[in-house]
């Protein structure tokens, strides 16, 4: 277990707080707020087109402190190894997961190791802390009648490409994992009035959306159907009869906005790494339904 330590994991994530190999990681923070979440990866196959398991745990822990407005700081990382793993395909994970930590401008401090029975799989816990700089409150509670609903770009790259690789089907689908650091960073230091923001993962935009407006109890009208997807990802849905608004992805968000900032809003997120297709797609407005 020392060895494993020591040649993957402190070899990938070494820096200043992990080097000392305590039992917690300590670091100093301004006198703040602080974000803080967790989450567990699973996903077969572990390598896809566009990203991995280690990728996935990095970006999905990220962005998920983003979507409050928190700049990303630390990670802790909790792996799962079954039986039989591959000590290089630890090592290909953990160097995947230190590349989009990089690229996140994340530090990994802390994590765990266990083995279990099995046949080679390995599932990845993330926890991330991040610092609240900015006066917004941005929830899911806030949307109101009137903002304008963008996202971030083309949705179910992510995941038709899981699909596509586990049912054996050729195409060049590759999915969209990636930190979404730069693009909120560029809305708050715009002065963009971020109202709710969410990644558009598990449940697809109709998930999320629906999240939003039951939280902040009002109607969200956006049109529907394929128009949300690229050419391929469209096609894939009409062999298999998917809908890209129930479709996972692991890289895109959604911002609801004041309705006189969408236009600015959309022209950072197409300046920003991961948003050149951005667009507008819908309004809030007042709730039809009776609130409990």
């Amino acid at each position: 277990m020392n060895r494993l330590i020591k040649d993957v994991f402190q070899k990938h994530f070494s820096n200043e707080i992990l080097n000392l190999m305590e039992d917690s990681a300590v670091f100093g923070v301004p006198s703040c707020k602080l974000a803080f979440t967790t989450d567990s990866f699973v996903v077969n196959p572990l390598f896809f087109p566009g990203g991995d398991i280690g990728k996935m745990a990095v970006c999905g822990t990220v962005n998920d402190l983003l979507m409050r407005g928190a700049t990303p700081k630390y990670l802790s990382a909790g792996f799962i190894l079954e039986d039989g793993l591959e000590i290089d395909t630890l090592e290909r994970i953990a160097q995947s997961m230190q590349n989009a930590a990089a690229e996140a401008n994340v530090s990994i401090v802390a994590g765990d190791t266990k083995v279990i029975e099995g046949s080679g799989g390995v599932y990845i816990n993330t926890s991330g802390i991040g610092i609240l700089e900015t006066p917004l409150e941005i929830s899911s509670h806030n949307a109101l009648p009137g903002d304008a609903v963008i996202v971030s770009g083309n949705l179910g790259n992510h995941h038709a490409c899981i699909l596509s690789r586990r049912m054996g089907i050729e195409n060049s689908i590759k999915s969209d994992c990636a930190p979404l650091r730069e693009m909120v960073l560029n809305m708050l230091n715009g002065g963009i009035n971020i109202h709710a923001m969410r990644d558009i993962t598990r449940g697809g935009l109709a998930t999320v959306l629906y999240e939003i407006a039951e939280a902040s109890a009002a109607g969200i009208e956006i049109p529907g159907g394929l128009s949300f997807a690229d050419t391929e990802v469209q096609g894939f849905c009409e062999i298999l009869g998917l809908d890209p608004l129930t479709m996972g992805n692991e890289g895109k968000l959604v911002a609801v906005v004041p309705a006189e900032e969408a236009e600015k809003a959309v022209k950072i997120m197409k300046a920003s790494k991961y948003g050149g297709d951005a667009q507008i797609i819908g309004k809030v407005c007042v709730s039809h339904r009776p609130v409990v």
